[in-house]
């Protein structure tokens, strides 16, 4: 385990100030606001240490609020919206400044034995083992295609998790339109002992939600041939994220994140993705909304 993905689970360890009020940190020196995967990652924390281990999540729902700041503090306050005898609901509210800046929703399901079951096959993808990785891609086209700390800001960001990309990223194509689909390989940097306070199942399922809002947008790039939001032809932000878990995982173990874009249109733009397992297990299904506008330059 890297010194970074140990930072990550510090992250996540939010502070309990009351019975259902958390207390959690941020990121201060990767972008100039709160990355949005670590707050619903923090968000599903906050709401999971208030409901049974035996229970793990099923399903979120989260909208962006407001940027966050990475300065600051967020605390997380949670509703206990109900508890059923095979599901349990929370709310999440997360404030700074007295505002809230994120909600989430999130649904929680004791195990059940499979009765009827199915899942789409998991797609072709070369071995993650043969691919580069983020420290080897992004350092090899930073001067022609990025701009100035760029490149180191992203490995900062992306240092506690191994993500390779199956094709290239949208900023080595710029001015290139392709399919709008993209892969990438993901596991932590290391393995996981357990997340203290954190349990196990929970702990992987919040840090697959946290890679889940690094990549999902880079299809909407790749139909348009922009660079996106790192070298600055593509204004962006997260607006609303939903995810389905369907079946066990580890964070860190090989996972596929199989992306795409069915449209985008009046600044938004919809990404979906299907997470596997490298033995083909589908475990997640997600879709975002992003507010995407070009800048205007006139």
């Amino acid at each position: 385990m890297n010194d970074a993905l140990k930072s990550l689970l510090d992250l996540l360890a939010l502070e309990r100030i009351e019975q259902d009020i958390f207390c959690g940190e941020s990121r201060s020196s990767v972008v100039p606001r709160v990355f949005g995967g670590q707050v619903a990652a923090q968000a599903l924390v906050a709401a999971g240490r208030t409901v049974p281990e035996d229970r793990p999540p099923h399903s979120l729902h989260a909208y962006f609020l407001r940027p966050g700041d990475p300065g600051a503090p967020i605390v997380y306050t949670v509703d206990r919206i109900r508890d059923g005898r095979s599901f349990t609901t929370r709310r999440v509210v997360a404030v700074q400044h007295g505002k809230p800046i994120f909600h989430l929703t999130a649904s929680f399901h004791a195990h059940e034995e499979a009765t009827l079951e199915h899942q789409e096959p998991m797609p072709a993808a070369p071995d993650p083992l043969e691919l580069p990785t983020a420290a080897e891609v992004l350092p090899r086209h930073a001067e022609r295609y990025l701009p100035p700390g760029v490149a180191e800001r992203l490995l900062e960001a992306r240092a506690a998790i191994d993500l390779r990309y199956v094709d290239e990223p949208p900023y080595v194509t710029v001015g290139q339109p392709r399919d709008p689909r993209s892969q990438v390989w993901f596991r932590t940097h290391g393995k996981l002992d357990g997340g203290g306070e954190i349990p196990r199942p929970l702990l992987d399922v919040c840090l697959v939600t946290y890679v889940s809002d690094m990549t999902l947008l880079d299809s909407i790039l790749l139909a348009h041939g922009r660079g996106g939001w790192a070298v600055g032809d593509v204004v962006g932000a997260s607006l609303d994220h939903a995810m389905w878990f369907h079946r066990p995982l580890r964070a860190d173990e090989w996972l596929l994140y199989d992306q795409e874009s069915p449209t985008a249109q009046g600044g938004r733009g919809l990404g979906q993705g299907r997470i596997f397992t490298a033995d083909g297990q589908l475990v997640v299904s997600v879709i975002q909304e992003g507010v995407v506008r070009v800048p205007w330059d006139g």
